[in-house]
């Protein structure tokens, strides 16, 4: 609910909610991946798909590790530093794709190894731009901090 200094985020019930369904959807991602059916199991990913398995897991697992913590303290703080972490984490992780291109589109009529690399590069900018705004907001939310030290105000808020 909306407060009279016009605080727009949704009540704490929806955004625990948003946090766990977050959670649900990377571990469902990362069982599929590496249990059943498994990575093997879609035919346009090649055996060099273990070269960037580890940082596409590692950036699911960050996912899951910061929502769970979005769900006990989500202040802005905590979100910012959260959602920097995951985002720096989920660069590298598209970063190795680049670099390994496990992908094999033979056969196909359509050119899919270009459209998989511009998909690619349109989500390393994006991915880069989100890195440089949650630098700038943990570093806008760290000034205001300082100008509010010795003040009641609390850390994670």
């Amino acid at each position: 609910m909306a407060s009279a200094q016009g605080d727009r985020r949704p009540g704490v019930a929806a955004r625990r909610f948003g946090y766990a369904v977050s959670v649900s959807v990377n571990l469902v991602i990362m069982y599929v991946l590496n249990v059943s059916p498994g990575w093997q199991a879609a035919s346009i990913l090649t055996g060099t798909t273990t070269q960037v398995l580890g940082m596409v897991n590692l950036s699911l697992l960050a996912g899951v590790v910061v929502n769970v913590v979005y769900v006990v303290a989500d202040g802005p703080l905590v979100r910012r530093l959260g959602d920097l972490a995951t985002t720096a984490i989920s660069m590298v992780a598209l970063v190795r794709v680049w670099q390994v291109f496990p992908f094999d589109f033979a056969g196909s009529a359509v050119d899919w190894g270009i459209v998989t690399r511009s998909v690619l590069v349109a989500a390393l900018a994006g991915t880069g731009i989100a890195v440089l705004v949650h630098v700038v907001a943990l570093t806008l939310l760290m000034i205001e901090r300082l100008a509010h030290v010795g003040t009641d105000r609390h850390a994670l808020r």
